[in-house]
């Protein structure tokens, strides 16, 4: 299980300093970002009006992201109909846009009808440049009744006009209390000279900036340039301090196993399949300053050739059963809360270390934050130019390389 997780995880990584903006946004946290493409009034009924179902829908998605056996697709057919070509296309969301970019600007199909694309600066592109249908959502039954109403409050596509969530992921702090000796609550223990050179941060400048800005007391998706300028001045301060053994990629899992770092940045789904896979006890916490939180979506391309079928693949995964078994096999955010209930129901069910699994996942605030969790969560800094991304770069990556 953990090579699926990390992998999902390693797929989305930023790939070094030169992919900043893959996860800029998130859902229903502190912030409101910058204001998005307007729409027309008629935008819905113009794209939508006379288009029926065929019986077929072509899915592009990031691998990893769904058991391989394709339970949830095989329902689908069943119920609807509706055949599904689903493919593990998506593994950086910049290549991803220069490659149907051209195809989208001559109003020529992409070859799929949906797809998952991560809050960044590319979803900005998607939906600035009118690539993404907007979405009927009396279409959408299972997603009015059932989505975390916090969804609809994101920065990035607020009232969920081109986009429904598939799933989220936190970044917070992840420790070993057997090293720790105490309970980690907050980011200034990443500051705590106790801790000297056992400390672990990200050198995904994107992760690293906004954990620095909510270390200074500042909002991220609310920043300036100056505020910036002050988040990296907190940021050298640690490092100075000779708190920071490294800054990590993925690599930080197996250096957390290993001891070298007692206390580190984590991404919420590593450290549940880490304690699940390794029979670890580490310990994953929202810090009482904040931590982040990302999205990936589902879209529907403006040039589809089936967005009827599309759309209704969409709301299918918010029927509570299907997000249910999704979130079973993938251990990210949910963004249906019933679905937690529906899977302790299947963990009663099941006998062994099958009733565990789903039990620990059924149960895992990493899987099914609190509202107190969703309380402390905030969006990224978000960029309205490449010249802004730049600029953001240019301020932390003296961090990391100096």
């Amino acid at each position: 299980m953990t090579q699926r997780r990390l992998g999902r995880r390693d797929a989305l990584r930023l790939g070094g300093l030169s992919a900043m903006g893959a996860f800029l946004a998130a859902c229903g946290v502190e912030g409101k970002g910058k204001p998005q493409a307007s729409v027309a009034p008629d935008a819905v009924a113009k794209f939508w009006n006379g288009k029926v179902q065929n019986g077929k829908v072509d899915f592009a998605n990031w691998p990893l992201y769904m058991d391989p056996k394709k339970p949830e697709l095989a329902a689908f057919t069943k119920k609807t109909g509706i055949t599904v070509k689903y493919d593990e296309v998506i593994q950086e969301m910049g290549p991803w846009f220069a490659k149907v970019q051209p195809q989208l600007s001559a109003g020529q199909s992409i070859g799929y009808d949906l797809m998952v694309i991560t809050n960044s600066i590319q979803f900005g592109q998607f939906r600035d440049a009118g690539f993404l249908a907007p979405l009927d959502h009396s279409k959408l039954p299972n997603y009015t009744a059932n989505a975390a109403k916090s969804y609809a409050e994101s920065s990035y596509d607020l009232g969920n006009v081109f986009s429904v969530p598939w799933a989220s992921g936190i970044t917070g702090i992840a420790y070993d209390p057997t090293k720790t000796k105490r309970p980690i609550t907050k980011l200034a223990d990443l500051w705590d000279p106790e801790f000297k050179g056992k400390v672990g941060m990200f050198r995904d400048l994107q992760e690293l900036g906004n954990f620095g800005l909510l270390a200074a007391g500042l909002t991220p998706a609310k920043s300036s340039e100056a505020d910036w300028k002050k988040a990296a001045a907190k940021l050298q301060e640690q490092k100075d301090l000779g708190v920071v053994r490294n800054y990590y990629d993925q690599s930080y899992v197996d250096a957390l196993g290993k001891g070298e770092v007692w206390i580190t940045q984590a991404w919420s789904g590593d450290i549940f399949q880490k304690n699940v896979s390794d029979g670890t006890n580490f310990e994953f916490v929202i810090p009482e300053e904040g931590g982040t939180i990302w999205t990936d979506n589902m879209t529907i391309p403006v040039t589809a050739a089936n967005p009827v079928d599309a759309i209704t693949l969409m709301d299918f995964f918010y029927e509570v059963e299907n997000a249910a078994t999704l979130a079973e096999y993938i251990n990210y955010v949910c963004p249906v809360p019933a679905a937690q209930e529906a899977m302790k129901a299947h963990a009663a069910k099941a006998t062994g270390e099958d009733k565990e699994y789903l039990t620990s996942v059924a149960t895992s605030p990493l899987v099914f934050p609190g509202q107190s969790d969703y309380a402390k969560l905030h969006y990224y800094v978000d960029f309205n130019t490449a010249e802004e991304q730049q600029d953001f770069t240019k301020v932390f990556e003296p961090i990391v390389l100096g």
